[in-house]
């Protein structure tokens, strides 16, 4: 993936870093399409596939997150990046899209609040571009108020690849924190410092010690302090002033007019254009697994949500059979074979009452619970040999003095084993909902690979403490 005005080339023979560095993100790109298409696949297919009737209320709570799913694998096959401008009113982020588009689309205007909802527009920096750019222009911070457009900010800052944060003049504690906030999103961001023909003794070095100057010395601010750098602060003039100036005529003569100088983004365009050239395939990656992420979690917490009353009563269910076999059973080496049998058994109707996946991660993490469940069932049959002098297996042959042992025993056991079931049925529970995103291309797994593999010279290698941290959220 190349982009226009990238001074970039094609590697030559002897450039083996940059050839398998290439193919490394092409490779990451791949499994990442292969993510969300099993995870379309899955939650599409998976209630029919297993004979169940189609669950109308369900399929109905699951329509909205397929569609998000749908779309990340759709922009994700287009290559489609998006780039979305953030600031507080009267900072020009109109005008800076307008003077990358190299037209001007969007109103602007001396007036607050000119753009009062999200407006994108398709960008092609030349015919050249094999990627498709999307520029979005979002209403000023200091004016989004409700929680109908506080959830459009959300929406808009999850969709992008990349954030401009379009300032002007010297940086206001608000502006400092919609900053940190917008930082929480962990998506790469560029600081654009607008209308510097109004405030020419600015430079890059200056503004960034003006935020270091609006910290606070929190954790999160620390935080914004690493994962912005000067080299992330861009100087432009997205709509100058008109200026007067001097005409002098062939006869002599001297007038004065007002002319309006072109815009002045190139440095801004060279960022961009550098940034994702380097980054761009795995920004794109990154941003449609995170979404895929959140979505699989979403449809599990409401699946598990949906039929928690059933599975409750599942569980208490598969409980009492175990603990009334175990009771029964005069042959302590069947309670535990039996026991492990009877919680794969409730494991597996637990995911087709919720219509959820049964990964190997999710597989892994039970064995360990039910591993667990039958060790302690064993303990107890050795520990009720020592309390009542023998075990059930021995009161087969000794008869019916040793039925007050079997009873004693069989009612220890049976209590263990049913708690053991109770303790597996939870846990399959909250594996079920955490799992979908694990396995070998599940989002989860997929993000961590790339992750491992960022260069420790670019935007995304300083997000990856916060990327990480949010993984495990």
């Amino acid at each position: 993936m190349s982009y226009p005005g990238s001074s970039q080339s094609k590697p030559a023979g002897g450039n083996q870093t940059s050839y398998g560095t290439n193919n490394q993100q092409k490779t990451l790109f791949n499994r990442t399409r292969a993510s969300l298409q099993q995870a379309l696949s899955w939650y599409t297919n998976f209630h029919r596939s297993q004979g169940n009737p189609a669950d109308v209320e369900m399929e109905a709570l699951l329509q909205t997150e397929l569609e998000v799913l749908q779309s990340s694998l759709d922009k994700l096959d287009q290559g489609l990046i998006r780039i979305a401008a953030f600031g507080l009113v009267s900072r020009g982020k109109s005008a800076v899209i307008n003077a990358l588009l190299g037209q001007k689309i969007l109103k602007t205007g001396p007036i607050h609040g000119v753009t009062q909802w999200p407006k994108s527009v398709r960008w092609t920096p030349s015919s050249e571009s094999e990627v498709l750019f999307e520029l979005i222009d979002t209403p000023g911070l200091d004016e989004i108020h409700g929680e109908v457009k506080a959830q459009m900010a959300r929406e808009v800052v999850s969709q992008a690849d990349l954030i401009l944060f379009v300032v002007a003049g010297d940086i206001t504690r608000t502006e400092y924190q919609a900053l940190c906030e917008l930082r929480q999103s962990q998506k790469p961001l560029i600081l654009v410092f607008n209308k510097i023909d109004l405030y020419p003794e600015q430079d890059r070095e200056a503004i960034y010690q003006q935020l270091q100057k609006l910290s606070t010395g929190s954790p999160k601010d620390r935080r914004l302090q690493k994962m912005l750098s000067a080299d992330e602060i861009v100087l432009v003039a997205a709509e100058p002033a008109s200026m007067e100036v001097r005409v002098e005529w062939p006869d002599g003569r001297v007038t004065y007019e007002w002319e309006t100088p072109p815009p002045n983004v190139d440095q801004l365009k060279q960022k961009i254009f550098s940034l994702l050239n380097r980054e761009g395939r795995s920004l794109l990656a990154l941003n449609a697994l995170f979404q895929a992420r959140n979505t699989q979690n979403t449809i599990a917490k409401k699946a598990i949500e949906l039929h928690k009353t059933e599975a409750e009563d599942l569980i208490w269910q598969f409980a009492k059979y175990k603990a009334l076999a175990v009771a029964l059973n005069p042959i302590g080496i069947l309670d535990v074979l039996g026991g492990t049998l009877t919680d794969l058994v409730m494991i597996r109707s637990l995911a087709r009452l919720y219509g959820l996946p049964m990964t190997s991660y999710e597989a892994g993490k039970l064995w360990q619970k039910i591993l667990i469940s039958s060790g302690g069932l064993l303990l107890g049959e050795l520990g009720t040999s020592v309390l009542f002098g023998v075990g059930k297996s021995a009161s087969v042959v000794i008869g019916p003095s040793g039925l007050g042992a079997f009873a004693g025993a069989a009612i220890t056991q049976a209590g263990i084993a049913g708690y053991g079931a109770y303790a597996v049925g939870q846990a399959a529970q909250v594996y079920l909902e955490q799992g979908c995103s694990f396995g070998p291309l599940g989002a989860s797994t997929v993000i961590k690979e790339i992750l491992d593999r960022v260069e420790s010279d670019t935007i995304l290698f300083r997000l990856r403490q916060e990327l990480e941290r949010q993984l495990v959220e």
